[in-house]
C-alpha cells in the first residue's frame, strides 16, 4: 500500500510534493461530469513523469489489434476512449523562466479534491532556478450543469521579488495515447483559429471521423481588478495560445480565469463547431467563474442528497465510500443512452474506456438505488440497442439462429478485446447482462421493460447457451467445454461451475419471461415470435432438457461446488501460506505458474452464490465461502466486494469489514500498486454494494424490500438512502437500533429481520438491531 493521503470525511488531501506519487495523484484527483473527464495533470508545465489525459465520452478510436497470430472471429481492433486536446494548459513564466515543478524547490504543496462541492484545488510555493519564489493557487472543475464547459482560476504571486509574470493559456491538439499499439497518433486538425478574445481547435479522428472542438477565452486580473490587455496570439498547426504579460511587485496576485468549451460530433453537426463553441464560451463568460462554481455546488448537493452514505466512528471508511460515490457520480449520469461506464472511467487509458460486464454485475445496483429507475433503464437500453451486434459477434464464432454473444469489451456492440482466452472463452458475461434485466425488474417492478425490450435480449442469450453446451456421452450429461470464468487465473477449463450455473439460470429466466409476455401481451409476443423466428415449443423444450441434465462439478466430501473439473488436482496451498514478497502474483509469477496454481483472482463460485443467493441455504454459502476465500488473492478489483457481501450474509462481520475497507480504499491506498494507470471505477460500485447489500442487508423478495442489517464493531452508526419504486427511504443503523424513515412517497410495507412493518408517509420506525435473519 501507499497511503500518502490524509483522512478526511469530505475531501481527498495530498500534502507535500513527492514526484513519485504524481501519476497516482493524477488518477485519484481526476474530475468529470458524465460527458467528459480530466486527469489531475498540472496546468503549468511539468517535465517529470506524467500521463496527460483529457477524455470525451463516446469518442473512441479502433486501434489495430496487436497480435502475432490470427484466429477466425478475432476482433480487428481494440477500441479506446482516446486522449484528446489538452485544454487545461497554462504555461507560466517568471522573469522569462518557465515554472516547472520538476525543476523547482517546492514547499507547502497541497492538493484537495472537494467531493462535497465538486472541484479540484491546488496550492504551493515554488522557488525557481532564478531565485524568485512564487505562490500558486488553482481551482478547476468540469460543470455538472453545463456539461460542455470547464473553468480554471489560476493565481501567481511573487513573494520575494518584483517579477514580470507571463501566463500562456493554451489548447494543444498534438496529443497521443501511451497505450497506442503501434505508436500512432489518432488526431488531425481540421480547423484552428486564434484571436485575443476567442480561440479554438477542431480535430477529427483519423478513423471513424469523430470530430471534437475545443475553445477557450481567458481574462487576467491583478489584485482582484481586471486588466484590460490584448494578449499576444500564437498559433501553429495543432496548437494555439494567448500570452498575457504583466509586471508585478512582490505580494501582487496575478489571476487568470480560463473558460473552456468541449464538444463532439455526437451532439453537434460537423461544420457548425465554431459557432457552437463561441456560444458556449459566451455562456461561461456571462455566468462568470463564481456563479458557475455556485451552480456546481448546488448540483453536487442534489447528488449527495440521494446517494450519500454516512459512517460514524471510522473516518477512513467514510472517506473511502464517499470517494467511490463521487467518482461513480461524475463518471456516469444517465443523461445519454449512448454512453456507459468503463472500468477506468475518465481517469486513465487502461482497458480503453470500453464497456465490460462490470456495468451489469456491479454498477447497475448503485445507479438504480441512488439515481433512480430512469438512469438504470438507460444502462439496459444500451445493451438492447446493441443486440444486433451481439448476434453478429456470435455468428463470427459459428453460432446461428439469432444466438447472441455480448462482447467482453465494446464501444458500439462489436467485440474488441484482444486476448483470445477472454474474447472467445469468458462467455459468462452473457449471464451478467441477463441477470441485470432480472435485477432491474425485481427492484423497480418495471415489467414493461420485459415486454418491449428484455425478452428479445433474453432469448438471444438463451439461444447462445443452448448452442454452446454439448452432450457428453461419457457423462450422460450436458457439459460446457473450453471456458474462462470470472477467475481469469484459470483459462480454457471444462465445466466451470459458475458458467454452467448462470447458463442454466438464463434459459430458465428466458422461459419465465416468455410465458409472462405471452400471457400479458399476446399481440406483442406474436409480433416478436415472427420477427426473430422463435420456435417457442421446440426451443423451450431444449432449454428445459439442458437444465434438467446439466453437469455441475461438486466435491461431495467437502460439500462445495468445484471451481471447475479438475480443480482439486491442483496443489491446495492457502493464501495465508504465501510469502508476501510473492504478491501480487500477476506481477511476480509467470502465467504458466499462475494457471497451474489453485489461487483465484476473483470471486467465481462465489459470484454465482451472490447472484443467486436465494437458491442456496446459509450452510452451503458458508462452506463455499470459507473454502474459496482461503484461496482467493483478490487481484481483481471486482473480487473483495462479493466476498464482503457474502461474509455479511453468513455473519462473519470482521471479515466483511476487512474486505469492505480493501475495496473502499483500493485506489486511495493503492493496494494493487497500479493506481497510476487510472482508478477502478466499476469496482467502486462494489464498495456501495458492500455497505447497502452487505451491512445493510437489503434484498427484494416478493416485491417487498427486506432489511437484515448488522454493523461492524468499529462503527458507531451508518446510514444510507434507498430509492425504491415510489419511495425514498433513509436507513440509519446504530449498535442499538435500526431506524427507517419514509422521506418521500406513500405508505410502504417492508420487512425488518423478517417481520413486516409499515412506514407511513413522512414518518419513521425503529427496531432493535439483532442477528441477521434470512
Amino acid at each position: 500500500m501507499n497511503p500518502y493521503l490524509k483522512h478526511d470525511e469530505w475531501c481527498i488531501i495530498e500534502e507535500g510534493f513527492v514526484p513519485e506519487n504524481t501519476r497516482a495523484s493524477e488518477s485519484i484527483f481526476s474530475i468529470g461530469n458524465g460527458a467528459m473527464g480530466q486527469r489531475a495533470n498540472f496546468e503549468e508545465k511539468f517535465s517529470g513523469s506524467t500521463l496527460q489525459g483529457s477524455y470525451i465520452g463516446g469518442v473512441f478510436y479502433p486501434d489495430k489489434t496487436r497480435v502475432g497470430w490470427w484466429k477466425n472471429g478475432y476482433p480487428e481492433y481494440f477500441a479506446k476512449v482516446i486522449n484528446s486536446t489538452n485544454w487545461i494548459g497554462i504555461d507560466v513564466l517568471v522573469n522569462g523562466m518557465e515554472l516547472d515543478l520538476a525543476k523547482c524547490k517546492v514547499q507547502d504543496f497541497r492538493r484537495v479534491l472537494n467531493m462535497k462541492e465538486g472541484y479540484l484545488e491546488r496550492s504551493f510555493i515554488a522557488e525557481m532556478e532564478n531565485g524568485v519564489k512564487v505562490a500558486v493557487q488553482s481551482t478547476r472543475f468540469l460543470s455538472m450543469v453545463d456539461t460542455e464547459l470547464g473553468a480554471i482560476r489560476y493565481s501567481v504571486k511573487p513573494l520575494n521579488a518584483n517579477a514580470t509574470i507571463e501566463l500562456r493559456p493554451y489548447l494543444d491538439a498534438d496529443v497521443h495515447n501511451e497505450d497506442s499499439n503501434y505508436g500512432e497518433k489518432f488526431w488531425e486538425v481540421v480547423d484552428i483559429k486564434g484571436t485575443p478574445i476567442f480561440s479554438y481547435i477542431v480535430s477529427r479522428t483519423k478513423k471513424l471521423d469523430f470530430h471534437v472542438g475545443h475553445a477557450m477565452r481567458s481574462f487576467l486580473y491583478m489584485n482582484g481588478k481586471q486588466q484590460i490587455l490584448q494578449p499576444q496570439v500564437n498559433t501553429s498547426a495543432m496548437f494555439v495560445d494567448n500570452r498575457f504579460t504583466v509586471d508585478a511587485t512582490a505580494g501582487d496576485e496575478v489571476t487568470l480565469y480560463k473558460y473552456a468549451a468541449v464538444i463532439s460530433s455526437l451532439n453537434h453537426e460537423k461544420g457548425t463547431f465554431p459557432k457552437a463553441l463561441e456560444k458556449l464560451i459566451e455562456t461561461a463568460i456571462s455566468k462568470g467563474f463564481n456563479k458557475m462554481l455556485d451552480e456546481q455546488r448546488i448540483a453536487w448537493t442534489e447528488i449527495w442528497r440521494h446517494s450519500d452514505i454516512t459512517i460514524e466512528g471510522d473516518i477512513a471508511a467514510q472517506q473511502g465510500i464517499r470517494f467511490n460515490i463521487f467518482q461513480l457520480s461524475q463518471t456516469y449520469t444517465g443523461k445519454d443512452e449512448r454512453l456507459n461506464i468503463g472500468p477506468k472511467g475518465f481517469t486513465g487509458e487502461k482497458y480503453g474506456g470500453s464497456t465490460y460486464w462490470d456495468t451489469e454485475a456491479y454498477c447497475l445496483p448503485f445507479y438504480m438505488v441512488t439515481h433512480g429507475q430512469k438512469v438504470a433503464r438507460q444502462l439496459l437500453l444500451y445493451r438492447y440497442k446493441q443486440l444486433d451486434k451481439a448476434i453478429e459477434n456470435a455468428q463470427k464464432l459459428g453460432f446461428s439462429n439469432g444466438a447472441a454473444l455480448y462482447p467482453m469489451v465494446t464501444m458500439n456492440g462489436e467485440e474488441c478485446h484482444n486476448e483470445w482466452e477472454i474474447t472467445f472463452e469468458e462467455i459468462h458475461r452473457n449471464g451478467a447482462i441477463a441477470f441485470a434485466i432480472y435485477n432491474y425488474v425485481r427492484y423497480t417492478g418495471d415489467k414493461s421493460y420485459l415486454v418491449n425490450f428484455g425478452l428479445e435480449v433474453l432469448i438471444g442469450i438463451a439461444r447462445f447457451w443452448a448452442q454452446r453446451i454439448n452432450f457428453s456421452q461419457e457423462k450422460g450429461k450436458y457439459v460446457m467445454l473450453g471456458v474462462t470464468g470470472p477467475n481469469e487465473y484459470e483459462n480454457n477449463v471444462n465445466n466451470n461451475w459458475y458458467t454452467n450455473t448462470i447458463a442454466c439460470w438464463c434459459m430458465e429466466y428466458a422461459e419465465e419471461v416468455a410465458m409472462y409476455v405471452k400471457s400479458s401481451n399476446p399481440a406483442k409476443f406474436s409480433e416478436m415470435v415472427k420477427s426473430i423466428n422463435f420456435d417457442e415449443a421446440k426451443e423451450i423444450a431444449k432449454w428445459r432438457e439442458i437444465r434438467a441434465n446439466m453437469f455441475f462439478p461438486v466435491d461431495n466430501k467437502l460439500g462445495i461446488f468445484l471451481q471447475q473439473e479438475g480443480y482439486m488436482d491442483k496443489d491446495q496451498i492457502l493464501v495465508k501460506d504465501l510469502d508476501p514478497k510473492e504478491r501480487p502474483l500477476n506481477q511476480k509469477w509467470s502465467w504458466d505458474r499462475i494457471l497451474r496454481s489453485c489461487f483465484i483472482k476473483q470471486a467465481d463460485v462465489l459470484q454465482g452464490l451472490y447472484f443467486l443467493e436465494d437458491r442456496f441455504d446459509s450452510d452451503t454459502i458458508k462452506r463455499n465461502y470459507e473454502f474459496y476465500e482461503a484461496r482467493t488473492v483478490h487481484e481483481s478489483s471486482l473480487s473483495p466486494c462479493v466476498h464482503s457481501v457474502l461474509a455479511s450474509r453468513i455473519g462473519i462481520v470482521d471479515k466483511a469489514y476487512e474486505l469492505y475497507l480493501r475495496t473502499a480504499r483500493l485506489d486511495l491506498d493503492d493496494y494493487n500498486h497500479e493506481v497510476r494507470e487510472g482508478l477502478h471505477i466499476t469496482s467502486m460500485a462494489g464498495t456501495w454494494i458492500s455497505i447497502v447489500e452487505g451491512f445493510g442487508g437489503i434484498r427484494v423478495r416478493d416485491n417487498i424490500l427486506n432489511f437484515n442489517p448488522l454493523i461492524p464493531d468499529k462503527w458507531k452508526s451508518f446510514s444510507f438512502k434507498v430509492w425504491f419504486r415510489e419511495n425514498v427511504l433513509k436507513i440509519v443503523v446504530s449498535n442499538a437500533q435500526i431506524t427507517i424513515q419514509n422521506e418521500d412517497g406513500p405508505s410502504i410495507t417492508i420487512k425488518i429481520y423478517g417481520v413486516e412493518q409499515t412506514v407511513s408517509t413522512a414518518s419513521s420506525i425503529s427496531v432493535p438491531v439483532q442477528k441477521q435473519v434470512f
